[in-house]
């Protein structure tokens, strides 16, 4: 049978147009439609916009340091309308990029929904399209959690590059990465950060250290963080003098929080499958998710699906090397299989954390009492002159019985530069021996992984 297209990829996000790009290199005929702007939420409305705005934040410290070095600052304001244009200018700058990477590679672009009639062919718009393989890369989207009362008040990671006045108080219902990341760009940027989480502590999942430090290291700078939450009780009320909050803490103790009209809820993403078609197909969804196997590959043999839809591990690196690892596959001739150990992953608080491999908790889920720990806590030298009391933490994990690291972790500044680098050495599967043999690059804060004793 005869085909419009090799590829077509569903989704222009950084995994789909990185599988378009790479299949096209390869000599197949490749469209993807996108109905939102290309590029997707790491370009639009998360990593990318998310880290500027991290950059923003970080000059009050800076402009303090800087006294301790014989520089006068002077009286020092911030506009949030320059920062958020600059911001969304930039976006846009990029935008135009990815529209022209995609000219160049000849992968024809459609600016609608693709939406499946059945399972080679794809409407999009008034046009039909079909295709001999078809990638899904939709992403995902923040969801707000329905049962809280008032809940449609609150904006979320998406709104909240484009409000136009910085909110002087806010409240922030979540504790994952989005939201802590969130509560410290705006404390940051002298907001009144409140932050409301259902646990005891902030970053589920995270080495029990790293949670630590960030969480102390917020209250310091004066992010007010609730916890214990009974989210399920909670209520918000608009009213003329702002947006009312209404918080229950598990030993009963009922707050009401007063925040300006914009309230963040980073309560967690979900695939966006809506739209799809899916039902026209044989592809499975499973928890909300596109179901795959360890090739990418749906129930539906020549369908396969990458990114945030299977909520497997959602990480614009993941995406992006999980759709070149399929183009390699099908139209490169190199079987290639995305290997899921090892992935380093950073967090843009303030301070900045970074890890790769296990953390303590599952080091010894898996290795019982054949792991050993090593952990330094410092003040780096930047600090010293401006008398900051600012720490770092960094951590290893070793497997005793090979000597092997099977996890680092970094609190302080550049942790997601200098865990990059550790990160090759723990994916190669570096021993502690290997460690201690690296020179270290003195005076620097990323000697201390190659000196720990």
């Amino acid at each position: 049978m005869s085909y419009d297209f090799d590829l077509f990829v569903i989704g222009a996000g950084s995994g789909g147009i990185a599988t378009a790009r790479r299949a096209a290199e390869y000599g197949a005929k490749v469209g993807i439609a996108e109905f939102d702007r290309l590029g997707g939420t790491c370009v639009n409305r998360g990593c990318v916009p998310k880290k500027l705005m991290v950059y923003a934040s970080h000059f009050p410290k800076d402009f303090k340091a800087a006294s301790g070095y014989g520089w006068t600052v002077g009286e020092s304001k911030f506009d949030w309308n320059t920062m958020i244009t600059a911001v969304n200018n930039e976006v846009d700058r990029l935008n135009g990029i990815y529209q022209r990477m995609l000219d160049k590679s000849e992968v024809k672009v459609y600016q609608s929904y693709g939406t499946f009639i059945d399972s080679h062919t794809i409407a999009i718009g008034d046009e039909k399209v079909t295709a001999e393989k078809i990638l899904i890369a939709v992403g995902g989207k923040p969801v707000k959690p329905d049962h809280i009362s008032g809940i449609e008040h609150a904006i979320t990671s998406r709104e909240i590059f484009h409000i136009q006045e910085q909110p002087k108080r806010i409240v922030i219902i979540g504790g994952g990465y989005i939201g802590v990341e969130f509560a410290c760009i705006l404390n940051g940027l002298g907001s009144e950060v409140t932050q409301v989480i259902r646990g005891d502590k902030i970053l589920k999942g995270f080495d029990e250290d790293i949670r630590d430090e960030i969480q102390n290291a917020m209250i310091e700078n004066g992010i007010r963080v609730i916890t214990n939450c009974d989210c399920d009780r909670m209520s918000l009320t608009k009213t003329d003098t702002g947006l009312k909050i209404k918080v229950f803490t598990q030993n009963n103790q009922e707050e009401t929080i007063i925040a300006d009209a914009a309230s963040l809820a980073a309560t967690g993403r979900e695939p966006r499958l809506e739209n799809l078609g899916l039902e026209n197909t044989k592809v499975e969804v499973v928890n909300g998710a596109v179901a795959v196997n360890e090739y990418s590959q749906t129930a539906e043999s020549h369908i396969y699906a990458v990114g945030d839809c299977t909520d497997h591990v959602n990480l614009t690196p993941v995406a992006i090397q999980e759709g070149r690892a399929f183009a390699d596959t099908h139209f490169g001739g190199q079987s290639k299989q995305m290997a899921y150990d090892n992935i380093p992953t950073a967090v843009f608080t303030t301070p900045e954390a970074a890890t790769v491999g296990l953390t303590e908790a599952e080091a010894r889920a898996k290795y019982g009492d054949n792991i050993k720990i090593y952990r330094s806590r410092f003040r780096p030298m930047y600090y010293t002159l401006p008398d900051m009391q600012v720490k770092t933490l960094m951590k290893l994990i070793v497997e005793t019985e090979n000597n092997k690291v099977v996890g680092a972790h970094m609190v302080g500044d550049h942790a997601a530069e200098i865990i990059q680098g550790v990160a090759i050495a723990v994916k190669m599967g570096a021993t502690k021996a290997d460690f201690d043999a690296t020179v270290g690059i003195h005076p620097s804060s990323a000697e201390e992984f190659v000196t720990m004793r």
